[in-house]
Formats: C-alpha cells, structure tokens, sequence
C-alpha cells in the first residue's frame, strides 16, 4: 500500500541519518558516494533496450538465483556458523560432516522468498526515490533503495537463520523437530531471536552490497559475460562481509548459545560485552574466512543468476512485443 510504502521509505531515511552519525558508516557512505560519483552520469546515459520485467519475472529472477545460490552454498555457511558459536557447543568433529547439509534444502526454500523481496523491493523503492528526491545522487538513491530491501526480507531471513543455524550447531535433530520445539517451548517469539542483530548485520551488508555492485555495474556498463557478474559480485560481498562481520558474530552467538553449557547472554548489549570482557577483540572476527568463503560466491552466484534470468526475461519480452506490433 501507498501508506507501507511510504513508512519504509522514512525508515530507509532515518537509517541513512544513523549511518551519517556514526563516523565509521560515514567514512563508509562517502566512500561509497565518492566511487558512484564519477559513475552516476554514465549511468544516467545507459538506455534500455529490451522490454522490461513484470512483477512476477522479477520475483522470479531474484527468489530463483537466490535459492540455487544458497542451496550449492550451504555447506561453507555451516562451516562459519560453526566457527562462531560459543564455547562448550559441539564441534564439527562431534557432530559429523552430516551436520554440514542437515535442513539443507528446507532452508533453502526460505531464500526464494528473501531473494525475491530483495530484488522486487529494491527496483520499486529505487524508481520511487527516484521520483520524490529527483536532485539525490544515484549512490544515495542505491543506499535508500537497499536499505528496504534489506528491512523487508528480515521478515523472512530471521526464521531461515534460527531454523538454519539450530540444525547446523546441532541443538535439533531435523528441520521438524526444530519448528515443534522452537514453537511448544517459546512461541513465535523463538523464531525471531536475535532480530535485531540479525537487522543490523542485514542491512549495512545488503546496502554496501547492492550499492557496491550498482557503482561497478555504472563503471563498467552492462556485465558482458557470467565471468563478469560472477567477479562483481565477489567484490561487493567480501567489501560487506568485513564491514559487517562483528554483528554476524553476535547474530550467531545469540540464536546459537542453546548449544553452550555457558551460562545465556541476556541480551545483546550483555552478548557484546561478555564477548569483549571474556574473549577479546579480536573474536569478533572470528569465522571470517569461513563466511567470505560463502558470502562471496553466494552473493556471486546470486548476481550472476540474476543477470541471466533478467536477460532472458528481457529477450522474451521483446520478442512478444514485437511480434505483437506485426
């Protein structure tokens, strides 16, 4: 609705203010406007050709590419999830290299819907930002557009990640059991543990990400080649994956200490501070060569598949205009 709409579009606005309060998002932004800058005017001169998507080819092209992504990555998400959880959970030694696929195909299913949002959300809010701020450079617009993406696919992405995270760390046996239990022992509340980290990770990583590869895509043009999507993408994930790897740490440890013999965190500010006081600094980065190893051939893999199906899209539509107008 106009009004949903609307109420998202000042979210996005109010998390683009948080980011310029905070001087490491800050230095972020600039440096992110300072790389579409020299860009933004060729972008502005790139026409489309081809006819373009209807509303289900893009959620088709973004929920398709995300879930075949997400299903060939899942074994290297295992591995970093297991990285991350706390001390006193089972390690991948004690659990069996079965752990690595265990809820494999049923999370995966969750991706569809997230890639869909993520994509159906980001071109709408783009032209609609577009409209009401036509002065803002591009690469705000980008931040803006991404930024709800990313808030709308929360709704989807924290029940993937508890269900995909409890199987992977062993705390339930199969996707079955952990729904019943996670249902009888804490209510729908249980599915959304750790939302606000999850958010908080989300959308700095979707938004540096998005932004990331719309700059390259402005740069460089049209991606020529799956080489070319694939490398694209690659850069802007593992670009994200660093800003954003100390909240994925505490997203983790937050819907995964069921697994510790440890005594719970009570929230996560406490998560946080006993992370710090206890193990250091430098655990915030722990698992970050596991999660590079999956977030950036995910999110390659991701915008690769969606590139394709986009020009496929694309080529038929053209055609059926055509033969339409003969």
């Amino acid at each position: 609705s106009t009004n949903t709409c609307t109420d998202t579009l000042h979210t996005a606005s109010r998390l683009t203010r948080a980011f310029k309060e905070t001087p490491a998002m800050r230095a972020l932004l600039w440096t992110l406007c300072l790389a579409a800058t020299t860009t933004s005017a060729l972008r502005s001169k790139t026409k489309q050709h081809a006819a373009p998507l209807t509303t289900t080819q893009t959620l088709v092209a973004g929920g398709a590419s995300r879930a075949a992504a997400q299903l060939l990555m899942y074994p290297a998400d295992a591995l970093r999830t297991l990285a991350q959880t706390r001390t006193g959970a089972k390690t991948l030694a004690e659990l069996g290299a079965k752990t690595l696929v265990n809820g494999c195909v049923f999370t995966s299913c969750f991706a569809f819907p997230v890639g869909a949002i993520q994509f159906a959300v980001l071109g709408r809010a783009r032209r609609a930002i577009a409209r009401r701020q036509p002065k803002t450079p591009s690469t705000l617009v980008d931040v803006q557009a991404s930024a709800c993406a990313a808030l709308a696919s929360c709704s989807v992405t924290v029940p993937q990640e508890v269900l995909k995270q409890r199987l992977v760390a062993g705390i339930y046996p199969n996707v079955f059991a952990a729904v019943k239990n996670i249902a009888r022992t804490e209510g729908p509340r249980g599915f959304f543990v750790g939302a606000l980290p999850t958010a908080a990770r989300n959308v700095p990583f979707v938004v540096v990400t998005f932004t990331v590869y719309g700059a390259l895509s402005a740069w460089r043009g049209e991606a020529k080649s799956t080489a070319e999507s694939l490398g694209r993408g690659v850069t802007a994930a593992l670009v994200a994956g660093v800003v954003t790897q100390p909240v994925d740490v505490v997203k983790t440890r937050m819907m995964t200490q069921a697994a510790s013999s440890l005594p719970p965190y009570k929230n996560v500010g406490d998560c946080i501070a006993t992370i710090a006081r206890d193990e250091g600094p430098r655990t915030f980065y722990t698992g970050l060569p596991q999660r590079s190893a999956y977030m950036g051939p995910l999110w390659a893999l991701q915008f690769a598949g969606h590139d394709y199906l986009t020009k496929v899209f694309r080529r038929r539509n053209a055609r059926r205009s055509s033969s339409r107008r003969h």
